[in-house]
């Protein structure tokens, strides 16, 4: 079985409400030496047999992700990260 990974991230120029709000949470935790944080998802798809980075891209493009307002990334996990 292989795992195919994507992440999906909001545009950087889009404003990314939920970030901020930890943003803003983070000096009552006494954590001050962060300056950003971006918010997103990650979504695995396990193929049988050999992963299919064409079909991921595409299942990225038609329904994970918003392509006005996000960038993703797909990658294939190896044997060894998923033990």
């Amino acid at each position: 079985m292989a795992r195919v990974v994507v992440d999906v991230m909001l545009k950087p120029e889009i404003l990314d409400p939920q970030g901020q709000a930890v943003a803003n949470a983070l000096p009552r935790l006494g954590v001050t030496d962060v300056s950003s944080v971006r918010i997103g998802r990650r979504i695995e798809i396990e193929f049988d047999g050999e992963p299919d980075l064409d079909r991921a891209r595409e299942i990225a493009d038609k329904l994970l992700a918003n392509p006005v307002i996000e960038d993703y990334t797909i990658r294939v996990e190896s044997a060894a990260e998923v033990a």
